[in-house]
């Protein structure tokens, strides 16, 4: 896309290794999901291999078509039970200016939550990304980075914008010292700067996986976040207080990543069952809420039994219905989202 001056903007932290057929079957977002929107939004058409054996030319690039049921945007997601991706049409945008990133330090979750809608109002975000003073330890502690200022902080926010709105960009952090919000903050002024404070967000699950840790990755409503991230962290502390607790995630489109780091001393096979009781928990806050028990990492095998916080016994009826039709025999990576 490069030589020819375009640009694919949907991207994550393992870019590096994922390919776009993974991506589509997954619907990968990431960490520009609040610019650019999830892969399903820049797949003009697909070829596809049924559990038939047929070939289907879904959509064909067409930007308008209305003609009966959208079929491509079934398989998109579908993480590969209803046929195999063979060719993939993929949109393009014009590359982004220069972009500028922003670390900020931020006393608690409902402020993070106004630091994004005073930038959101004024400015064309590129991404939005948080993490917890736990999680900023431990990448400091192991990937050999500084901490972007002295002041601790509970949370912190990541921004990235286009290095041409700087100007208000650096008013509006003004704005949010001057009410309480943010306690101290950084901003780049190089690209390997930016590189490096990037890595302050996109380093933690390497980092935190010499812990072996419990991954949750929730969603709700953005406006909803802080209470429905302060119930979850209470639930947690309360029946696992000896648990510590890594949190991160895409905040500015409702995304957080619950992390529980398993203690030296505790046995594996006790941590696994006792975060199984945390799950348990969490998921029916999450069916509270109204949210998802997978934002974006799947179902797969290890979320099939909670599909139905997420999903009603109707709409599971009619995705076993639409594997049906796909895949009469079972075929396509059979035993994933739901048994047969």
């Amino acid at each position: 896309a490069e030589q020819h001056g375009l640009f694919y903007p949907v991207d994550f932290a393992s870019s590096g290794s994922s390919q776009i057929g993974g991506n589509i079957s997954t619907n990968a977002g990431g960490i520009k999901v609040i610019r650019h929107g999830m892969t399903r939004d820049w797949v003009a058409g697909l070829k596809v291999v049924t559990g038939t054996g047929e070939l289907l030319d879904l959509n064909r690039g067409l930007l308008k078509n209305n003609a009966g049921y959208d079929l491509r945007q079934l398989v998109i997601g579908a993480e590969g039970t209803l046929g195999i991706v063979v060719e993939a049409t993929m949109k393009l945008c014009r590359p982004p200016g220069e972009l500028a990133v922003l670390v900020l330090g931020v006393p608690d979750m409902p402020a993070i939550m106004k630091v994004l809608a005073t930038y959101q109002d004024a400015l064309d975000l590129s991404a939005f990304e948080f993490f917890s003073e736990l999680a900023l330890q431990k990448v400091v502690a192991h990937q050999d980075l500084q901490r972007p200022f002295a002041t601790p902080a509970d949370y912190y926010a990541l921004i990235e914008i286009e290095s041409a709105d700087m100007d208000q960009a650096m008013a509006l952090f003004e704005q949010c010292m001057e009410s309480g919000w943010v306690v101290d903050g950084v901003v780049s002024q190089s690209i390997a700067q930016a590189e490096a404070l990037w890595r302050l967000r996109e380093d933690i699950s390497e980092t935190i996986s010499r812990w072996t840790p419990y991954k949750n990755d929730i969603s709700t409503l953005i406006s909803q976040v802080p209470d429905f991230l302060s119930e979850v962290e209470a639930v947690v502390n309360e029946r696992y207080p000896e648990f510590d607790i890594v949190w991160f995630g895409h905040i500015g489109d409702g995304n957080v990543h619950l992390n529980v780091l398993k203690p030296e001393d505790l046995a594996m096979a006790d941590f696994q069952r006792q975060c199984s009781e945390v799950s348990q928990l969490v998921f029916e806050i999450v069916q509270r809420y109204g949210g998802s028990i997978s934002a974006e990492h799947g179902v797969g095998l290890l979320k099939k039994d909670y599909l139905h916080y997420s999903r009603s016994k109707l709409e599971i009826q009619i995705m076993r219905q639409i594997k049906l039709a796909f895949d009469p025999q079972g075929i396509m990576n059979p035993g994933k989202i739901f048994d047969a």
